[in-house]
């Protein structure tokens, strides 16, 4: 399968380029039956851009999605479903004039490599940020599934630079603020902090990291493979493959490796009836398996790499060293826009898993 494609069953393949047309995507092995409307896509693609709020680039898309297949009378058909937006807010002349010198951070350098200069060099084409659109929509349809199945995922700005959020939100909590300021953390005291952050980046012509935290609700126990076909790894390829991400980890993570097992076992116990966990180190997965808890993980994301301060780079033409001054319209912070992508790309794996052992079922009534 092409780099292009992820998943066994609800599988999706993303095309277009930053600069080109448009960004869209191809879900395949939906299951029939599911209600779906423009509307409920849109409804995610919104959260994906925090309007208004000064801190991320200028470059403003509409993103109206189109849905080209897959539907009839508002419900899925079966048949593949293409999406798209358009890219229309595009100025690519800052591009032509460093398009043979590679941006310090991006895969401009590889990816020149790798397809001899045919690639797309235009604000990294398909290795663009701008394809996380698209990611948004396939991660809209899987949303929808794993509601009719009680499965809710969502995701938090943890930290921005050196501001860091409470952790002990409650789904209520998340569900009620994290799209109610711009930075998408569910603290409202660590919101402000991490928007102030990210203006003095901006206003220094430099650029921050951040982590965000994506909690998946009712995922009931037993979902997964054994080594290679785990749970975490499936959800740690997905989320490797959210641009700018650097590391992944579930539960106490690397924090793991500084602790013993006396403290970092979970107990089990019985609650009404039921198998439970008195802690959750292992972030709701072990041996590969979901084990009934919430499954929790942490995404941490480089600082954007297009900043407006001088950098050193390579002439490919004359093979010397040069200064790089970058024109255009970035982000000084990529955590805010990832949040949804996030949510979007662990609602997919989860979407594949629970369509693979049979929880969602192929025809929906």
């Amino acid at each position: 399968m092409a780099g292009n494609s992820l998943g066994k069953e609800f599988v999706l393949t993303l095309f277009g380029e930053s600069h080109g047309k448009c960004a869209g995507v191809v879900v395949d092995g939906c299951p029939a039956g599911l209600e779906l409307r423009e509307a409920d896509v849109q409804r995610e693609l919104d959260k994906r851009i925090p309007k208004g709020s000064g801190i991320v680039s200028s470059r403003i898309e509409e993103d109206k999605v189109e849905i080209l297949s897959g539907t009839f009378k508002d419900r899925t058909t079966g048949a593949p479903i293409a999406m798209i937006v358009q890219n229309r807010d595009v100025d690519s002349r800052p591009y032509e004039l460093i398009k043979d010198v590679p941006r310090p951070g991006h895969a401009d350098y590889p990816a020149k490599v790798r397809y001899g200069g045919f690639n797309d060099y235009r604000g990294g084409g398909q290795f663009s940020g701008r394809m996380t659109a698209a990611l948004v929509m396939a991660g809209a349809v899987a949303k929808k599934l794993l509601a009719g199945v009680g499965v809710e995922v969502l995701a938090y700005a943890l930290s921005i630079g050196d501001v860091r959020s409470r952790t002990d939100l409650t789904c209520e909590e998340l569900r009620a603020s994290v799209y109610e300021n711009p930075v998408r953390c569910g603290d409202r005291n660590a919101a402000l902090l991490m928007e102030k952050s990210v203006r003095q980046a901006a206003e220094s012509r430099d650029s921050l990291g951040g982590v965000v935290r994506v909690i998946a609700y009712d995922v009931p126990p037993g979902i997964g493979d054994p080594l290679f076909g785990s749970l975490d790894s499936e959800l740690s390829q997905a989320l490797f493959s959210i641009p700018a991400v650097k590391g992944v980890e579930f539960g106490s993570g690397f924090g793991a490796a500084q602790s013993k097992g006396s403290q970092n076992n979970d107990p089990l116990t019985v609650v009404k009836g039921n198998v439970a966990f008195r802690t959750n180190n292992a972030g709701g997965v072990l041996g590969g398996l979901s084990t009934g808890q919430e499954i929790v993980a942490q995404v941490a994301f480089k600082p954007t790499p297009s900043i407006s301060r001088p950098q050193m780079s390579v002439d490919l033409q004359s093979m010397k060293e040069t200064e790089l001054n970058l024109a255009g319209r970035h982000d000084p912070c990529i955590v805010p826009k990832a949040v949804p992508v996030v949510e979007a790309m662990v609602s997919i794996v989860l979407a594949d898993f629970m369509i693979r052992s049979g929880r969602i079922l192929r025809i929906l009534k």
